[in-house]
């Protein structure tokens, strides 16, 4: 085991041997093994924003198949996808990469300024796939944030209890929250903390704008001079509001961008402090040679070699 690795699974000192396995199983594969850096795929567009808006670009994307062997050839740490997906493939691809179970999930059918995502499985069904960890979203700032919490909190003491890891989306929306305020550093911030108070093994956010929303956070972030003018600061602060550091943050792709902004958006994550990031428009939404590409351009950067 890394020097690296054993530090971070000492902050878990709380869990149980099961938990501890899983989490040295996602630290210690793919090409960034044992460097404590992570880059996972995550496919939950599907659901989250339909068929065609999610894999039309790239037709052979609309086949679950695709993307585990995107993430084994790619030498992801760990692929993350909801029931259907993993189900669809997983005996074809048993023990070959670490998995992680998208527990709840949530559809645009429905516009709403406060989002509820349906829970779509259970740590059961993750036992059952042979998941490492299952994950779960977050909407905090939405009014049915209070019963998310309650369903993250049972959630985190049942897998714990069946040996999983949990990894949080800890996504703030809600209508309280402007759009800006989605991404602003201290929404982003207080999201990372919520995550990690709740239990969560790994927080993934998105990426903190140069952006305050509260006005009573403003007041203090001004007060103290809190460093935010470059993005590499920012995620700084973000890893900071994580137990200072002592949770696995992972960072958002977000949507399909140019490959520069994206490695631009990676060297901030390395030179922050952040444990990696979670792609998966930027992945798929590619050919698959030129996602074999970016994404090992992506671990060459975590790993100090770009």
């Amino acid at each position: 085991m890394s020097a690296r690795v054993s530090e971070i699974l000492s902050w878990y000192g709380s869990d149980n041997p099961g938990v501890l396995t899983n989490l040295y199983r996602l630290l210690n594969h793919g090409r960034l093994a044992g460097t404590g850096r992570l880059v996972v795929l995550p496919v939950d567009q599907g659901f989250e924003h339909g068929p065609a808006r999610s894999f039309a670009v790239n037709e052979p994307a609309y086949d679950p198949r695709y993307h585990y062997q995107l993430a084994i050839d790619a030498g992801c740490n760990a692929y993350a996808a909801p029931m259907g997906f993993l189900e669809a493939a997983a005996e074809d691809f048993a023990g070959q990469i670490p998995l992680i179970l998208k527990l709840n999930s949530h559809d645009v059918l429905h516009k709403e300024a406060d989002p509820m995502p349906a829970v779509t499985s259970s740590v059961r069904d993750a036992l059952r796939l042979g998941c490492v960890a299952v994950g779960f979203t977050i909407y905090p700032g939405s009014s049915h944030r209070v019963e998310m919490y309650q369903q993250l909190r049972e959630i985190v003491a049942e897998s714990r209890s069946a040996g999983l890891a949990s990894v949080v989306w800890s996504y703030p929306r809600g209508g309280d929250i402007s759009k800006p305020g989605e991404t602003s550093l201290d929404v982003t911030a207080y999201a990372a903390q919520i995550a990690a108070q709740l239990g969560a093994h790994l927080i993934k956010v998105k990426l903190p704008a140069d952006y305050l929303e509260q006005d009573d956070a403003k007041k203090i972030y001004e007060k103290v001079n809190v460093p935010r003018a470059t993005l590499t600061e920012r995620v700084r602060h973000i890893v900071q509001s994580a137990f200072a550091g002592r949770r696995i943050v992972i960072f958002s792709g977000g949507e399909k961008t140019d490959d520069a902004a994206l490695f631009d958006q990676v060297r901030a994550i390395r030179d922050g402090g952040g444990f990696g990031s979670i792609i998966g428009r930027n992945a798929f939404q590619r050919k698959k040679e030129d996602a074999m590409k970016l994404l090992g351009s992506i671990m060459q950067i975590y790993r100090g070699e770009a």
